[in-house]
């Protein structure tokens, strides 16, 4: 599998270790999230951020080398709480039918995240400008197809094991895709695309 590049210029300089140092960084990221969302990552300045978290340009620095890595931090927070949660919801799978119904649940349940916080769509939006993140953003992809993949593949046929490798991936690449398109629609289109979506994960996920 394709590694993510993880270049230096999309991580933490410093991982803080004191409480100040630790209160710094989440106002950072706090004010980050609000700005992104705001204006998006290309109009979010460095020099803008530090004004808007109250920090010294040179606290910002210590931290994050470029905006790729703030980014990121705020992708790593989020995504780490996805990926405990899709953890809890496919353990203890005894059957196909619970695992469909905790796939069609989980869609429900990632599309309610979408709706009440907009930095999702906007990390996403990110993420598509930079080639580091990009492939941060499908390593995620990889992670929660492999989540799933190990809870169902001991209760498939042999034949269909075998690709569901494959097919997991491009169920979580076409399902964010779903769930991106269902969040910019009003109320009642964006569950009638839910709706179709869950008919084609039915009718097809585990043929």
């Amino acid at each position: 599998m394709p590694k993510s590049l993880d270049t230096k210029r999309t991580i933490l300089r410093k991982k803080p270790q004191q409480e100040r140092s630790i209160q710094r960084l989440d106002t950072i990221l706090e004010a980050a999230a609000v700005m992104i969302v705001e204006q998006g990552v290309i109009n979010m300045k460095m020099t803008d951020l530090a004004a808007r978290a109250k920090v010294p340009i040179g606290s910002l620095y210590q931290f994050f080398p470029e905006k790729a890595a703030v980014v990121r931090a705020l992708f790593d927070r989020r995504t780490s709480i996805s990926k405990i949660r899709v953890n809890e919801m496919f353990s203890n799978i005894s059957s196909l039918e619970d695992m469909l119904e905790v796939a069609l649940s989980s869609v429900d349940w990632y599309y309610e995240q979408y709706r009440q916080d907009p930095l999702w769509m906007a990390l996403w939006a990110a993420s598509m400008m930079d080639r580091d993140l990009m492939e941060l953003h499908r390593d995620h992809n990889v992670d929660i197809a492999r989540i799933f993949r190990e809870a169902v593949e001991h209760l498939l046929p042999e034949d269909v094991a075998r690709r569901m490798e494959a097919r997991s991936i491009l169920f979580t690449h076409l399902g964010g895709a779903a769930l991106r398109l269902a969040v910019t629609q009003d109320e009642q289109m964006a569950r009638r695309i839910l709706d179709e979506w869950k008919t084609v994960i039915r009718e097809q996920l585990f043929r």
